[in-house]
């Protein structure tokens, strides 16, 4: 797995122009982000810090797919987890009401056909979820939380304390890039790289450790925006510089233009 950049041609340079912005979430989610910042006049550059693989197990997703009319609402983490888990739309249930943690999750919801996904409109977590005026009276309903292999527990823990029955099915799993950091160090070390994106803990992690010593040093030299406050904790106790932005790619993009706004690249030559 190797480093991909766009550069866009263009007759008048965008607010972005001359930033190499390293995007490192899974492959098929960073698409509209590079399009976002390519039309800015930046030059993403694309290294997934996490590959997204089907379930080691297919029987439980396969299973809950088939009994989707069984359950009153349906939760999707992540646009991994839609991609993975929704299935044929074909056979969505009328009377099953989709949830999504934010308008990313949604849009992948939306673009499958399932449609009328509920979102929260500030916070876009598991805490956003469970302040949705949909999720407080769930007495008695059937839940399932689609996701990957792990996370939190917060979402189920909280709406089995409402009285809802919950269950989890695993429809994607997580892995660490093993080949292709090359490219990467030498964009850090040459200096093309400007600005970091990630968006979990687990990536960065993952980007840390494919980079090295080499790499990390230079990492220490930018700022790393994180969409999330428990991300932007995780990138300082790894000795790094956060840059808090609001949780989508909407908010990923002003961060950007207000860091470089107010941080100009100067260039030598």
């Amino acid at each position: 797995m190797d480093i991909h950049s766009l550069e866009p041609r263009r007759e008048t340079p965008g607010p972005l122009a001359g930033a190499g912005v390293l995007i490192t979430r899974p492959v098929r989610q960073a698409a509209g982000l590079v399009r976002r910042l390519a039309a800015l006049g930046a030059t993403p550059i694309a290294w997934p810090a996490i590959v997204i693989l089907p379930p080691a197990d297919p029987a439980p997703l396969a299973r809950a797919q088939a009994n989707l009319a069984s359950y009153d609402i349906a939760v999707f983490v992540s646009a991994n987890a839609v991609e993975f888990g929704v299935g044929d739309p074909a056979h969505w249930p009328a009377s099953l009401a989709p949830f999504a943690p934010g308008p990313g999750t949604a849009e992948a919801l939306a673009a499958v056909g399932v449609t009328g996904t509920r979102v929260p409109a500030e916070r876009f977590d598991s805490e956003g979820l469970l302040a949705l005026r949909e999720l407080q009276d769930v007495k008695g309903k059937r839940a399932i939380v689609f996701r990957g292999d792990g996370g939190r527990e917060l979402l189920g823990a909280a709406l089995r304390e409402r009285g809802a029955k919950v269950d989890y099915v695993a429809c994607y799993r997580r892995a660490a890039p093993q080949s292709g950091a090359d490219g990467l160090i030498a964009a850090l070390s040459e200096g093309r790289v400007h600005a970091v994106t990630v968006t979990s803990s687990e990536g960065l992690d993952n980007l840390l450790a494919a980079v090295g010593d080499a790499g990390r040093a230079s990492l220490a030299k930018l700022p790393v925006f994180a969409p999330h406050p428990r991300i932007g904790e995780h990138v300082r106790d790894r000795g790094l510089t956060a840059v808090a932005t609001a949780g989508s790619d909407a908010g990923l993009v002003a961060g950007l233009l207000e860091w470089f706004a107010a941080h100009p690249i100067t260039t030598t030559g």
